[in-house]
Formats: structure tokens, C-alpha cells, sequence
């Protein structure tokens, strides 16, 4: 990741929409790798604010979600963004490290990082 490329206000707004999980690194270079996922991660984000909730696609292409979902600032300290998000349990930071259309990867401060792809639907048609 040292080589990616620097992150700017306005990459921010590829996070908005459908993320799915593919694979989550430790630090000790352990890997978990997701093939298939029930759920995946819906983003909405304006104004460096924004919400992010778990949705499960359904088939013709609606998703079933409830009302729960995380509200997040994000905050640019040395040239790094990080999303915070805070709850009535607890408060964590989550840190961008690569942002495009197409791919997010965030690192929490247990040095563990998250990468996502766009997820896209399948759509069943009779």
C-alpha cells in the first residue's frame, strides 16, 4: 500500500453505494479471505459525514436492511483520512488507504485492514 496513490476530498466520494467484503489482512500476514457474502455494506456520504449499514441483496436486485446503521465523520490528519464513527457503546476510527470506483480498503487502528470491491448485483430474470 506505500505506493498508492495520496488520497483527495473528492476521492471521498467513491465511497458512496454498494461494498462487499473480499478479503481481511492482520498484521501478523494472516489472511481471510470472503468468496461469498450474505451481506454487504451499504455507504452514504456528503460533506465529509455520512452513514454506513448493512444491507442483503436479494435476487431481483431490492435489498432487505433495517433502520441500524453506524453514522461516521471523516477527518483529515497528515494527509490521512479517517472515518470515525461513534456509537452510545463505543467510538473507533477506521483509516482509508485506498479509495477509487471500483475498490476501499480501510485499516483500524488494530492494524487490521478491510478491503472491499463494488459489489454488483445479480439480477435473476424470468
Amino acid at each position: 500500500m506505500a505506493c498508492a496513490e495520496k488520497i483527495s476530498v473528492s476521492d471521498l466520494n467513491h465511497i458512496n453505494g454498494y461494498w462487499e467484503i473480499v478479503k481481511v489482512e492482520f498484521p501478523n500476514g494472516e489472511i481471510k479471505d470472503y468468496d461469498i457474502n450474505t451481506t454487504i455494506d451499504y455507504f452514504e456520504y456528503e460533506n465529509m459525514k455520512g452513514f454506513r449499514k448493512k444491507v442483503q441483496p436479494a435476487l431481483d436486485g431490492s435489498y432487505a436492511t433495517s433502520s441500524d446503521a453506524e453514522s461516521f465523520r471523516i477527518n483529515e490528519r497528515d494527509d490521512v483520512f479517517w472515518m470515525s464513527y461513534q456509537n452510545d457503546l463505543s467510538s473507533w476510527e477506521e483509516q482509508i488507504e485506498v479509495i477509487s470506483e471500483s475498490i476501499l480498503v480501510v485499516k483500524n487502528k488494530e492494524d487490521i485492514s478491510y478491503h472491499y470491491k463494488r459489489f454488483e448485483p445479480i439480477s435473476i430474470e424470468k
